[in-house]
């Protein structure tokens, strides 16, 4: 064979640079939106570690095994798969071929204080079916909110939510599209114009408390999770979000990036105004020309960039700014199956406003509770041993500026839960317990430093959102970046993979980026 000729000059430039010459880039935190911007860092060039004090990956999202059963400790649900999709693309491969998802039908079962139920899901002429079964005279009203929706939908998610909100020119070109969405009113507020039957109002409005908002108070940009519930449907992960998470850690080490688990970052080192890279709690420091925080974002501010003087993110400010709600956890297995049970129901307690009153404004714990009963066994026999079920209920409290001790209050409330569980859905529930463990906001607080043990970060009123949120690139340093639930556009699976998205946008490409 003859000599090759050399590569022309734009050729060379073209050529991927060798993976220990690329910039680094360091994530802090291994949550969804930790990995999903390793993923997206290393699609553009650099080379990635992912350092995080848990000695497993997932931050909110890991998983709880005990006694044979497997416990998704946070999310349960995935409704924008394909923003997941977009991450496996990224490096060549297909997420059906190592994470499997299944569509559930009813999404839901909201279950009243009343006895009366509202299966939630399927086409829209199904539900309006039910709905005029339900609730008489209200279908006409459900249609124009599953409008509206959608019109938010468009512009609030399509448009905004993958959108970095770096300037307050960003703001502003946003403004006239934000006042068509009249995100002034609250989403009860709008909900309310539309239908009159109280249950229906909580049906349609709830959604927010899924990632850390109050109904009655955040903006009704949030009516664009109806749509896109309706758009791409509800998705149970065989194997639990557990299993996304571990797809995800292994797209990660597959594209020869580095996790680095059981390790503490203490400080984000910065010179002249920039961050060049972490300290690490045995005092050794890894160097970055890019650094990304998955922490909580008061975390980041507060603790990791302690010594930084702030121009925006001050002590001051995190103090008086306002934080989600927190959530009492408990997991538990029992040796009976309850056939009856859908996948996940949702029970409406018999206070609405009074109750979210109690929970986000005088920060008290009420006797009385909502509550979101996941039963994944219902789906997948996989998560509990054979004829058993698993389950997992979440109740919304206060977060700790509440001042509740949860170390006297958590075995009451989880006996208070298992009493009216007991009396409603699950029969004999207490002779069928053969494993039980709870998390509360002190666990929030402690394992995964959020700040005030709150579940979902800042709480999204239309005052902490968007650009008055907590920017994707950092106000304060260059060179550093935010993804996760306190950043822009938010909490909740779809959130924090939008919030990695962004950086597709704010950091720059780095030399020897190898997918398109």
């Amino acid at each position: 064979m003859g000599l090759q000729s050399p590569l022309p000059p734009d050729a060379r430039e073209r050529a991927p640079v060798p993976y220990p010459l690329r910039p680094h880039a360091v994530v802090i935190g291994a949550g969804i939106g930790g990995l999903a911007a390793a993923i997206r860092l290393g699609a553009r060039g650099y080379r990635v570690t992912v350092v995080d004090r848990l000695d497993t990956p997932g931050g909110r999202a890991t998983v709880l095994k005990q006694d044979g059963f497997t416990f998704d400790r946070g999310p349960t649900l995935i409704t924008a798969p394909q923003l997941l999709e977009e991450l496996w693309a990224l490096c060549g491969k297909r997420m059906a071929d190592h994470v499997t998802l299944k569509p559930l039908d009813p999404f839901y079962r909201i279950a009243f204080a009343d006895g009366s139920h509202l299966d939630w899901g399927g086409d829209e002429e199904t539900m309006r079916q039910r709905i005029t079964a339900f609730a008489p005279g209200e279908a006409e009203g459900y249609a124009k909110i599953l409008k509206e929706s959608a019109a938010i939908y468009r512009v609030g998610y399509e448009q905004l939510s993958a959108k970095p909100f770096s300037q307050l020119t960003d703001m502003l070109r946003a403004v006239p599209q934000m006042a068509l969405m009249r995100a002034d009113r609250s989403l009860y507020k709008m909900v309310a114009r539309y239908v009159t039957d109280e249950r229906l109002r909580m049906a349609l409005s709830f959604h927010p408390l899924f990632i850390g908002g109050n109904p009655f108070n955040v903006t009704a940009v949030y009516a664009l999770i109806l749509h896109l519930e309706r758009e791409f449907g509800v998705h149970y992960a065989l194997g639990g979000t557990g299993a996304v998470v571990t797809g995800l850690a292994d797209l990660v080490r597959g594209e020869g990036h580095t996790l680095r688990l059981g390790t503490d970052v203490t400080r984000i080192l910065h010179e002249k105004g920039r961050a060049t890279g972490v300290e690490l709690a045995d005092g050794t420091s890894l160097k970055a020309d890019v650094v990304v925080s998955n922490a909580c974002t008061a975390h980041t501010y507060g603790k990791l960039l302690a010594d930084l003087p702030k121009q925006r993110w001050t002590a001051k400010k995190l103090a008086k700014a306002r934080y989600s709600m927190g959530v009492f956890l408990w997991y538990f297995g029992t040796k009976q199956r309850y056939e009856h049970l859908h996948h996940h129901t949702i029970q409406m307690g018999p206070r609405y406003r009074g109750l979210l009153d109690d929970i986000f404004t005088e920060k008290r714990l009420s006797k009385d509770f909502s509550l979101y009963l996941h039963r994944p066994s219902a789906s997948d026999p996989s998560v509990a041993p054979p004829g058993h079920d698993a389950f997992y209920a979440l109740v919304p409290v206060p977060n700790l500026q509440g001042k509740i001790d949860w170390a006297r209050e958590a075995e009451p409330m989880r006996r208070r839960i298992q009493a009216h569980l007991e009396a409603t859905l699950l029969p004999k529930l207490g002779a069928n317990l053969v494993t039980s463990a709870v998390a509360t906001p002190l666990d929030f607080e402690s394992r995964l430093l959020s700040t005030h043990g709150a579940a979902f970060s800042l709480e999204p009123t239309l005052f902490q959102s968007a650009w008055f949120r907590p920017h994707n690139r950092s106000e304060e340093l260059e060179g550093l970046y935010l993804v996760g639930a306190g950043t822009h556009p938010g909490a909740g699976v779809p959130g924090v993979l939008c919030s990695a998205k962004v950086l597709d946008e704010v950091v720059p490409a780095a030399a020897g980026a190898h997918h398109a």
